[in-house]
């Protein structure tokens, strides 16, 4: 059951949407995939709850109340979980040991350029206490062509060796869409051809 984290300390690097509309990818080649998180505020959860009925489903975590344990639920093929800003420590960890594959979310700013590199430096500390670790890959968000702020951008991850998978523009569809329990996946290709476009490498990586 591979598992796929998203993750960045930083805060507002869209983290969850980057998270839901890979869970949409899967659940709309028809894998049963499971999208939580191991946030307090639980956003997943409440995205999902506002997901149609109708579309192909992407369920949450199983919760046992006696134990107060959350785990996949029986069935699941794919798990892709969301993480919270701050994510550092024994808290991830706990979660890199978990994780097959492990995405990382940012936006082209200065900030988080510097605690995208922070982190990197903490996952190649942890690969080398643990002698193992997932598959990395960048992606960027909200990116702006023929900005200085994309550019920046463009050269920070040309100096890294961890293979970026695209940079998603700057668009208003993955805000509405969110907000009425969508991704990308959910709607008429034609309405969102730019955005499945530079989805393409992501989605190759996705099922390697």
């Amino acid at each position: 059951m591979p598992v796929i984290l998203v993750a960045n300390p930083k805060g507002g690097v869209g983290k969850s949407t980057l998270a839901s509309n890979i869970a949409g990818y899967y659940a709309r080649q028809g894998r049963p995939v499971m999208l939580g998180d191991i946030d307090a505020q639980q956003s997943a959860r409440q995205w999902l709850a506002l997901r149609p009925g109708q579309l192909p489903p992407i369920r949450s975590w199983e919760l046992d109340g006696d134990k107060g344990l959350a785990r996949p639920p029986k069935g699941v093929s794919h798990v892709v979980l969301d993480t919270p800003a701050g994510l550092h420590g024994k808290r991830l960890a706990s979660v890199y040991g978990l994780a097959d594959k492990l995405l990382i979310p940012l936006q082209p700013s200065l900030f988080d350029i510097q605690a995208t590199y922070g982190f990197l430096q903490s996952l190649q500390d942890l690969r080398r206490q643990t002698g193992r670790g997932p598959r990395l890959a960048l992606v960027g968000m909200r990116a702006k062509e023929g900005t200085l702020s994309s550019q920046q951008l463009q050269q920070f991850v040309q100096g890294l060796d961890v293979p970026v998978l695209g940079m998603l523009r700057d668009t208003q569809n993955y805000v509405q869409l969110a907000a009425r329990g969508l991704t990308l996946w959910d709607v008429a290709p034609g309405r969102v051809e730019r955005d499945l476009a530079q989805w393409q490498a992501l989605g190759e990586w996705l099922d390697s």
